[in-house]
C-alpha cells in the first residue's frame, strides 16, 4: 500500500535522525526480503519456532504476551478459551521439544519459573509429574503431545486464529496518522466555517432591532400629525409583536365549574319524577273506573242532595209562614 510506504519512509527518517543505524539496517534488510506488505502469520510462528528450539522461555513469554496484550485482549469474551488453550498449548510444545533433545535442565527450568502460576490451573496437575517421568512419549498421558499430527494440528491451528485476528483488527495508529491529520483539519475548516455563520447571524440580528427601533421612533413622531395620513403612518410604521408582547385578558374565574353529565343526571331526574307521577294519576283513574265507581259522580250525589234540602226547607217554611 501507498500509504504504508510513506510511513516506512517516515520511520526511515526517524531512525536516521535518532542515530539507530542497527535498527535502520535490519529494517533495510527485512524489507528486501519481504514478499509483500501485508501481514504474515508464518513470520509469528517462524518467531515461536525458533524461540522454542533454542529453549528461550522468555522469548516465548515474551511474545505472547505481546499478542495478548495488543491483539487477544481485543477480542470479545468468547474467544477467550480458545486463546488460553493456544497458550497451554505452546508451553507444552515447548517442554515436549526440550524433553525430546535431552534437556532435561530446560524443563527444570520451566516449571521454576512457571510454577506458581500453573498450579492454579487444573490442565496442569498432572504435567509437574513431567519431568520425574521416564519415558514419556510412551506414557499415555504425555504420548498425544509427542506426536507429529498433533504438533502440526497446533502450528496451524495458531496460524489460522492469527490470520483471522488481523484481518479483523483495525489498523494501528501510526497506519491512521495521516487520516486523522486530514480529519482534525476539516473538522476545523467546518468549525471556522460555523463560527462565520454565527457572526453573520448576530449582526443581522442587531440590524434588524436598530431598523425596529427606528420605525418605532417615526411612529411616534408621527402620532402628532392627525388624521389620516398619521394613522397609516401608525398602521405601517407598527412595530411587529412577538407572543411574549401580548398581555392575556383579565378574565375572572367562573364561581363554580358544573360538569355537563351531572346537568345531564338532573335533568333525567326530573323527568322520571314527572313520568312517575303521570304514571300514578293514570293507574288511579283506572282502578277507579274498573270498581264501578268514578271519582267525579260522588260529588255531583253530593251537589244534588244538598240542594234537595234546601228547597224543602224553604217548601216548609213557606208553607207554615202562609198557614199561620
Amino acid at each position: 500500500m501507498a500509504q504504508v510506504a510513506f510511513l516506512d519512509n517516515l520511520l526511515r527518517e526517524y531512525l536516521v535522525f535518532r542515530g539507530f543505524s542497527s535498527t535502520l539496517k535490519a529494517l533495510d534488510l527485512e524489507q528486501r526480503t519481504e514478499k509483500d506488505q501485508h501481514f504474515r502469520a508464518e513470520r509469528i510462528l517462524e518467531q515461536f519456532n525458533n524461540a522454542i528450539q533454542s529453549y528461550d522461555l522468555q522469548a516465548v513469554r515474551s511474545l505472547w504476551l505481546h499478542l495478548d496484550n495488543n491483539l487477544f485482549s481485543k477480542l470479545e469474551h468468547t474467544y477467550a478459551v480458545a486463546v488460553k488453550k493456544l497458550e497451554n498449548s505452546l508451553l507444552k510444545y515447548y517442554l515436549v521439544t526440550a524433553y525430546s533433545n535431552n534437556r532435561a535442565d530446560k524443563v527444570s527450568e520451566f516449571f521454576n519459573k512457571m510454577a506458581g502460576e500453573l498450579q492454579q490451573q487444573s490442565e496442569w496437575k498432572d504435567w509437574f509429574y513431567f519431568p520425574f517421568c521416564r519415558n514419556a512419549e510412551e506414557s499415555p498421558t504425555f504420548a498425544l503431545f509427542f506426536t507429529k499430527q498433533w504438533q502440526d494440528t497446533l502450528l496451524l491451528s495458531l496460524r489460522n486464529f492469527l490470520t483471522t485476528v488481523y484481518q479483523c483488527l483495525p489498523q494501528p495508529t501510526f497506519v491512521r496518522a495521516e487520516q486523522e491529520a486530514a480529519l482534525m483539519q476539516r473538522l476545523s475548516d467546518d468549525n471556522t466555517g460555523l463560527r462565520t455563520r454565527l457572526l453573520q447571524m448576530q449582526q443581522e440580528m442587531h440590524q434588524l432591532s436598530q431598523q425596529q427601533q427606528q420605525s418605532g421612533t417615526a411612529a411616534t413622531g408621527a402620532g402628532s400629525l392627525g388624521g389620516d395620513g398619521a394613522s397609516r403612518r401608525r398602521s405601517v410604521y407598527r412595530p411587529q409583536q412577538s407572543l411574549s408582547d401580548i398581555l392575556p385578558f383579565d378574565i375572572s374565574p367562573p364561581g363554580h365549574i358544573v360538569d355537563d353529565f351531572c346537568i345531564i343526571a338532573s335533568e333525567a331526574n326530573s323527568v322520571s319524577q314527572a313520568s312517575d307521577a303521570q304514571a300514578r294519576g293514570l293507574k288511579l283513574l283506572i282502578r277507579n273506573i274498573g270498581s264501578g265507581s268514578s271519582p267525579v259522580l260522588p260529588r255531583k250525589d253530593q251537589a244534588a242532595s244538598s240542594l234537595g234540602d234546601k228547597s224543602t226547607k224553604r217548601r216548609s217554611g213557606s208553607v207554615g209562614r202562609s198557614w199561620i
